[in-house]
């Protein structure tokens, strides 16, 4: 039997995917290390494999077939682009993605004028303001903190992962307008979904009885 192999979004995502995979019996006890140097962890018993890799960097992993199956946030899997099979809403890691911006944009916004929009995530800005709204907009894309682009008025608005809101709040600005919910996904690649058709059914049909 060959290995299944599964990539992981570091951090919160995996730990949370590892939580939820105990609880339908895959364990993998030497990824609890925190001083561990491993890349690759492996669970002989059940022929399985992980590793955790840049949420960036899982869907290509997974499209090329480097891991069967991921565990992503939307956000990532909409950015990338990937040619993937998305098969379960894990349902945690909720969040939305927004237009978020000071209160005098909303005006703006309505307007539907040429304006700037910054952004960690360009594809799924653009994509949201020249498909959904029809809007000629200009993208700025950033690495860091966005919330920092219109108040120093690199942008009007910015397209940014809204959890509480706190972070908008405490800089003067607000949630404009929702583009969608967010919360983590199961990809799996399109030939392994062939291949191991029964192994990754058994496991999807596992994790319905939890989650």
């Amino acid at each position: 039997m060959r290995y299944l192999t599964f990539a992981l979004a570091k951090g919160r995502l995996a730990r949370k995917t590892l939580d939820i995979f105990e609880k339908i019996g895959i364990t993998c006890e030497e990824m609890k290390d925190p001083d561990t140097r491993k890349l690759i962890f492996t669970n002989e018993e059940l022929k399985l494999r992980f590793f955790l890799a840049k949420a960036s960097d899982v869907p290509t992993y997974v499209e090329y077939g480097a891991a069967d199956i991921g565990v992503v946030g939307l956000d990532t899997i909409l950015e990338e682009g990937r040619n993937l099979l998305e098969v379960m809403d894990l349902g945690f890691g909720k969040c939305r993605m927004c237009v978020c911006g000071p209160e005098s944009a909303r005006e703006v916004l309505k307007r539907n004028e040429i304006i700037r929009v910054a952004s960690k995530y360009p594809n799924i800005a653009k994509d949201y303001f020249n498909n959904k709204k029809n809007q000629t907009v200009e993208i700025i894309k950033l690495n860091g903190s966005v919330e920092l682009a219109p108040i120093v008025g690199l942008s009007e608005v910015i397209v940014d992962i809204v959890e509480t809101g706190t972070t908008l709040r405490e800089n003067g600005l607000d949630v404009l307008e929702e583009i969608c919910p967010l919360s983590a996904r199961m990809v799996v690649n399109q030939v392994s979904l062939r291949m191991e058709h029964a192994r990754i059914q058994k496991l999807l049909t596992d994790l319905n009885t939890v989650l």
